[in-house]
């Protein structure tokens, strides 16, 4: 297997889901103020690397506790519709394709969860994806995690049971690329054969430019690393 390994917020879209989300819910009257006011805490705190993933998740599965997929469906298809689609650039949606021609097996991977994200990853048409996952019970949400957020060091051993899973070595890594933008991801980054980092925060551009990692611009930004260079 040639696995080509893809995060989502600020790598393949431009924007967080998650924020993207909370603001959406408050747009329709969803959420009251208090609740989206833990939501951008919690982004403030994940943009500065701060965040604990577990609490960062049970913030936003409370967003959804007490509700069934199926009253939420229309409100995923119209986030996807009006919010997502107009920030998947078609510089996003062309690395892919070079990637599926080349024959690579396709993974995204998000801190976000399958009830934000499922549809954008279905939209992007990759071969698989891992995300947090939610507990259900009598078909509503019960706002705790199941198997604790997939971020950080979560999101490395994530794919490495789904490597596992499918009787795949854990070599696999050492020939595969990944693609993110946030130092959150630096576990993963660091054992794949092939990082690479996307429009980065300046912390991740800092290690990519003493690492030596390839650096991609999707979002129309100017490159950090350059920003960061030696005059």
């Amino acid at each position: 297997m040639q696995l080509a390994i893809f995060d989502l917020d600020g790598t393949l879209l431009t924007g967080d889901s998650d924020t993207l989300w909370c603001r959406f819910l408050v747009e329709q009257g969803e959420i009251d103020d208090a609740q989206a006011e833990r939501c951008a805490h919690a982004a403030r705190a994940y943009a500065a690397g701060t965040v604990v993933p577990d609490e960062y998740g049970l913030v936003q599965a409370s967003l959804l506790a007490g509700r069934s997929l199926a009253s939420l469906q229309p409100l995923r298809e119209r986030f996807l519709a009006e919010v997502i689609r107009p920030r998947l650039p078609q510089a996003a949606r062309d690395l892919l394709q070079r990637h599926r021609a080349d024959g690579d097996t396709l993974l995204l991977t998000t801190a976000t969860s399958r009830v934000v994200s499922e549809l954008t990853a279905a939209d992007l048409g990759v071969d698989d994806y891992l995300c947090t996952e939610l507990v259900w019970a009598g078909g509503l949400c019960t706002g705790a995690l199941q198997g604790g957020a997939n971020m950080r060091l979560g999101k490395l051993e994530r794919v490495r049971a789904w490597l596992a899973a499918r009787g795949q070595p854990d070599s696999v890594l050492r020939r595969a690329c990944f693609y993110s933008d946030s130092i959150n991801d630096l576990a993963l980054l660091s054992v794949v054969g092939r990082p690479v980092v996307v429009d980065p925060d300046v912390r991740l551009a800092a290690t990519a430019m003493r690492k030596g990692w390839a650096v991609r611009n999707l979002h129309q930004r100017p490159h950090l690393v350059d920003a960061l260079a030696p005059a």
